[in-house]
């Protein structure tokens, strides 16, 4: 596995609260890329007959930061190589929940997120993944009294030859609570033309190469948002906090254009999905089950660099790999 791949492997999934996850196919994702990405969730209903809808926009971007190979002596004098890379990630989302067709809260959801991903590699040390970041989901009303979330993590790689990898670690989040989320990731190919991903519990997805232009994507993972919103009375404003998860299933067409643009189209289905709001004393108001629902989506990833510092990074290191789809 390529080192930026590796990187977004682990790092996509960590910042999934933040914005839509992007497909786990890692090709995709071997260059600094800027990303657009819209999607549609129909309304369905919850039991109090009402319909709950959702729309997101989302902008990904990843910038390396440093990358170099480094030789030196231990105090043991054994000799060590060491390679470094960095990136930083940053997004932004606009989410949009509905009820009955009625914008709920009127502006939505903006979510914003920063993070810093480092790999490195070495003789003595082997493979490793350090990251972490912050970011806050508000509404207009709520963007100057914040409820931050913060992520932490590492993990470790180990790899069997060029067709399987495996990766595991732990992140430490806080988002109203501080929770260990154990991480486990596999990467296996099967022949020249289908590969199977998963980071675990965040996202699994099955790639097709139709050739090296188009693939195809089945995918399944959890995602959703946890923002702040504000209600006023005649007496007063009040805080609350709505969360939302659901876990989705869908495939995903995807096309990679005039050498620098990747456009992919999905559609799938949502179930399990869990809408709660509370107060700002963590008490539960109100909990729901909306029934499943359909969902589309569309994103346009411009690879900002192929021959920039990460693939400057990968070829030292022998690592590089013909075509950027796969």
């Amino acid at each position: 596995m390529k080192l930026p791949q590796l990187v977004l492997f682990l790092a996509l999934p960590l910042s999934f609260s933040a914005a839509s996850a992007q497909q786990l196919s890692l090709s995709r994702l071997f260059y600094p890329n800027v990303t657009l990405r819209a999607e549609y969730f129909t309304p369905a209903n919850v039991p109090t007959s009402t319909d709950f809808g959702l729309t997101r926009t989302s902008f990904f971007g990843m910038v390396p930061l440093q990358s170099e190979v480094q030789a030196g002596f231990s105090l043991r004098k054994k000799f060590d190589l060491r390679a470094v890379h960095t990136v930083a990630i940053a997004q932004f989302s606009q989410l949009q929940p509905t009820f009955d067709g009625v914008k709920t809260p009127t502006n939505g959801y903006k979510t914003g997120s920063l993070g810093v991903i480092r790999l490195q590699a070495s003789i003595k040390d082997r493979l490793w993944v350090y990251g972490a970041g912050l970011g806050i989901t508000e509404t207009n009303e709520t963007f100057f009294t914040p409820s931050p979330y913060l992520w932490g993590g590492a993990a470790r790689m180990h790899i069997f030859g060029l067709q399987s990898q495996i990766l595991y670690g732990s992140m430490l989040v806080y988002s109203q609570k501080l929770r260990v989320v154990p991480v486990v990731g596999v990467n296996k190919r099967f022949g020249p033309q289908w590969r199977a991903t998963a980071l675990l519990p965040f996202m699994a997805d099955v790639n097709y190469k139709i050739n090296k232009w188009a693939n195809v994507d089945f995918i399944a993972g959890v995602n959703g948002y946890s923002g702040g919103f504000q209600i006023q009375t005649p007496e007063e404003k009040m805080l609350r906090r709505q969360n939302y998860q659901h876990i989705k299933l869908g495939i995903a067409a995807n096309a990679h254009l005039f050498t620098i643009l990747n456009v992919s189209v999905e559609a799938g289905m949502t179930g399990f999905r869990q809408l709660r709001t509370f107060n700002s004393a963590r008490e539960n108001l109100t909990a729901y089950s909306p029934a499943p629902a359909p969902y589309i989506g569309a994103s346009v990833r411009y690879i900002t660099s192929r021959s920039g510092i990460s693939s400057k990074f990968t070829k030292r290191l022998g690592l590089g790999d013909s075509g950027i789809n796969w």
